[in-house]
């Protein structure tokens, strides 16, 4: 459609960290600096890890815990190193599909929160189901880069 897309994912690994009672925006921060650490050799292997992209964070519906994840690369999917810090986990996602809603700017939580209230009233309105209940926002640039930058939110099939 053309406002938005259906992907189907594989299964993966990510690294992720759960900041809780914080805003969206500094559990964002403190989420990232987190995995950023693992990456950069805060590891069992003391290994670094190229950064991938999106960098997601997974809202749940009147929970103020926030998910933030970085995708683990190809090369490390079989054996990912464990993280050294206690707070920072590999989990596997399951292979899924998901709606996607893409849109460009610098996106506030704010943003985030309106898009997916887009694409929740596009599902619903196209009679698709979906899981409400939680969404995830995907980061894809650097802070540092102004122009044509992309973001999307998503949201579970059922």
């Amino acid at each position: 459609a053309k406002d938005y897309e259906l992907r189907q994912y594989e299964t993966a690994k990510w690294v992720s960290t759960v900041i809780r009672g914080e805003t969206q925006k500094e559990a964002m921060r403190q989420g990232f600096w987190k995995l950023f650490h693992y990456i950069q050799g805060k590891n069992e292997k003391e290994m670094k890890i190229d950064m991938t992209v999106p960098v997601t964070c997974l809202i749940k519906s009147g929970c103020a815990d926030f998910k933030i994840s970085f995708f683990l690369p190809f090369e490390h999917q079989d054996s990912p190193p464990q993280p050294t810090d206690s707070e920072v986990f590999v989990e596997e996602r399951k292979g899924a599909s998901i709606f996607v809603r893409s849109f460009g700017g610098f996106a506030s939580p704010e943003k985030y929160a309106e898009e997916a209230e887009a694409l929740a009233r596009i599902l619903r309105n196209r009679g698709q189901l979906f899981h409400e209940d939680f969404f995830y926002t995907a980061g894809y640039d650097s802070p540092f880069k102004l122009f044509n930058r992309h973001n999307e939110v998503w949201y579970f099939k059922k």
